[in-house]
């Protein structure tokens, strides 16, 4: 019983720190410089003159900005634009290639942290959109041809504060700040579980055993034994409990900085269980269309990994 509960102490002090003292400051300034550009029209000028040349990939101006919002806000800041996609008669086709690129692009909440554990972002923005791009062709014109293309007359008009005041822009800071306290304090109890179990799985030589189980089939394929603990982590627990995974691993010498950045293409995006879980209840045409998105999603994860790899 003493050694469970010291494992919940130690998860529990490493996820609280990683929230509040690294996710929650990163996130309040990257959502305040959002909601700002959002509320100035920065926002709505740059979908309008992305959109022409996304469409070609399957991706309608609410796709554009559901790219915007993953990249740059949080893995669950898309829920409401396709939620909206969705309300305002976007078809099915264009919401299984906006869902499958949301799924392959780079998580900002995952992200933005791992900058400061040593993340390029150059290069990791890069293949996001790379990826992303790719998920979404695939899916509209592969995975999710079959799915109907019938589209209500679409409003794409992103509604949103203004900001043309001292007041106003005062107020776009404060909700910025309270949504970013949201998603840090929000992240916690899944941390505080994954790290739980995680270091329960170490404690009691689990991990070990997998680890040596993997380890010739990985040595033959020139895969890093390391990545086995935070790929499990990120798949089965998330994004966030994968960041504090990384973490831990980082600052105890198991992982290197260049082995972070050539496994980022298939360790920070949105497709895992809790990922997908959130992302799906947007809506249930939304959820109807996750198989061909979460195809058209390993071809664009599969890009990014391959370019991870390369570049690095």
């Amino acid at each position: 019983m003493d050694i469970l509960i010291d494992i919940i102490l130690k998860a529990g002090r490493s996820a609280v720190e990683l929230s509040l003292f690294i996710l929650l400051p990163v996130m309040v300034v990257m959502l305040s410089l959002m909601r700002l550009l959002e509320a100035r029209g920065a926002l709505d000028w740059l979908v309008a003159a992305l959109t022409p040349v996304l469409r070609p990939f399957g991706l309608t101006g609410l796709g554009v900005f559901a790219a915007l919002q993953i990249n740059f806000v949080s893995f669950a800041a898309p829920m409401a634009t396709l939620t909206m996609m969705e309300q305002r008669g976007a078809s099915d086709r264009h919401l299984a290639a906006t869902l499958a690129m949301v799924f392959a692009m780079a998580q900002a909440n995952a992200a933005f942290p791992m900058l400061t554990m040593g993340l390029h972002f150059g290069t990791t923005l890069v293949f996001s959109v790379l990826g992303g791009c790719t998920a979404a062709a695939a899916t509209y014109y592969l995975f999710g041809r079959q799915l109907s293309a019938a589209e209500a007359t679409l409003d794409e008009t992103l509604h949103h504060p203004v900001a043309e005041s001292a007041k106003g822009v005062l107020d776009v800071i404060n909700r910025a700040g309270a949504e970013a306290f949201k998603i840090a304090v929000g992240a916690i109890p899944m941390l505080v579980l994954s790290l739980v179990v995680v270091t329960a799985l170490r404690q009691f030589g689990a991990i070990d055993l997998i680890t040596r189980g993997l380890t010739p089939v990985l040595v033959l394929l020139s895969i890093d034994p390391g990545l086995i603990l935070p790929t499990l982590t990120k798949y089965l627990a998330g994004g966030t409990a994968m960041m504090g995974v990384v973490d831990d691993m980082l600052r105890a010498g198991q992982m290197s900085e260049a082995l972070l950045n050539a496994s980022a293409g298939f360790l920070i995006s949105p497709f895992d269980l809790p990922g997908v879980a959130v992302l799906i209840s947007a809506g249930r045409r939304v959820a109807n269309v996750w198989k061909p998105a979460a195809l058209g999603a390993c071809v664009g994860i599969a890009l990014r990994t391959a370019g991870h790899i390369l570049v690095g």
